[in-house]
């Protein structure tokens, strides 16, 4: 994966706050698009339930299932673990949970990214005692040497290095969701 400065693709708004191209927007269609192929054929016979953890998953949830080529079905939780913060505060905190019961089901969580790992570790035992067939998880992101949890991840998208990131469906404070690559996030200069 090549870093690189931001382009003349980068939004306007929003280049005097991002530093370089973590993984650009074509690594990420063709990545996406890889990993719901590994999902539709390892799900083959039983299509998963895919769990989005809002609100930063939201547009890889969206492009992953579109990439998956079975009936899969599709909830949504909201977790907070950050707040305002670039930093996780390893407090979390349930803001909406599934409308559907897990029980018996193959279950797949869709992260954006996992850092420390507490926030998807509290999530996998808060989801695992409602009794699901399976639970696994594809994560967009994997921040290297974060986790203070150690993490078994089925499907993952990138190993990233540690630094704050925008774009995709990650934010700060709800901002830069809506950029298609994704970038460090250097705050207003």
């Amino acid at each position: 994966m090549d870093r690189h400065s931001p382009d003349d693709f980068t939004a306007a708004w929003a280049k005097n706050v991002l530093g370089d191209v973590v993984v650009s927007a074509k690594e990420v269609h063709d990545r996406v698009h890889e990993l719901g192929q590994e999902i539709t054929k390892d799900y083959a016979t039983n299509p998963p339930l895919l769990v989005c953890v809002l609100k930063g998953a939201v547009n890889f949830m969206a492009d992953l299932m579109r990439s998956i080529e079975l009936p899969v079905e599709i909830d949504f939780m909201a977790v907070s673990s950050y707040g305002a913060a670039t930093k996780t505060s390893g407090v979390v905190r349930i803001v909406k949970d599934l409308d559907v019961d897990l029980l018996d089901r193959d279950v797949l969580i869709v992260e954006d990214v996992v850092d420390s790992g507490l926030t998807l570790n509290y999530l996998r035992q808060y989801l695992g005692a409602r009794n699901p067939a399976s639970l696994e998880v594809c994560a967009l992101l994997l921040k290297e040497g974060e986790q203070r949890v150690a993490q078994s991840l089925k499907y993952v998208g990138f190993s990233i290095p540690s630094d704050f990131v925008v774009g995709y469906g990650l934010d700060v404070n709800q901002r830069y969701r809506n950029l298609d690559a994704i970038y460090t996030y250097v705050g207003d200069v």
